[in-house]
């Protein structure tokens, strides 16, 4: 069923309160749903899917915004309001070359935003294995570094070999840890 689609829809994924910014271009299927989309953001970001998430996007039908993701819960605890199943609601449904803007918010503690912002909808290409990242910029914030506050001290610490941080940090974020590096062709989905 996964497979039987005719068109891919072309995201960008971007960091919000991040400069110079971080994002990705991905390529996933029209039939794909939001879970299949926050599994393919996880991927593109690098990160472990150990937090709590959820999409809100304007339903194109209401116009009202509604908030997508999964109920369980250690969500209880941080909201009440009623969530679209995302497991259940295609991408197709909301997103048009009119409503293409959503945001994905991931680790409630670090409270990261993420926009998504629908580019393109191409024809599939015959050969191309999807979701495929295309594009980026920059690392991907590593995950519990303690929100925009912990990225931008985490950069400061790297920035001075003298700081009393920096060998635990650079141990805790691996040797060859690059802020400024990215290559889509190291993405695994």
């Amino acid at each position: 069923m996964k497979d039987n689609f005719k068109n891919i829809y072309q995201f960008k994924i971007s960091m919000k309160g991040i400069t110079p910014q971080i994002w990705r271009r991905i390529q996933v299927p029209e039939n794909y749903t939001f879970l299949d989309l926050h599994d393919a953001i996880q991927a593109a970001m690098n990160w472990d899917d150990y937090h709590l998430h959820e999409f809100e996007m304007q339903n194109p039908k209401t116009g009202m915004f509604d908030r997508i993701g999964t109920k369980d819960e250690d969500y209880d605890a941080f909201s009440d309001e009623p969530l679209v199943p995302e497991n259940k609601v295609k991408l197709s449904k909301y997103f048009t070359l009119e409503n293409k803007v959503a945001t994905y918010r991931y680790d409630f503690g670090d409270n990261w935003h993420v926009k998504i912002r629908l580019e393109k909808i191409l024809p599939r290409k015959e050969g191309v294995k999807y979701p495929v990242c295309t594009a980026g910029k920059r690392a991907a914030v590593p995950e519990d570094i303690g929100g925009i506050g912990g990225y931008e001290n985490m950069l400061e610490i790297l920035e001075d070999p003298e700081n009393e941080e920096y060998e635990d940090t650079v141990e805790w974020l691996g040797e060859d840890f690059d802020p400024e590096y990215f290559d889509p062709n190291d993405i695994a989905f």
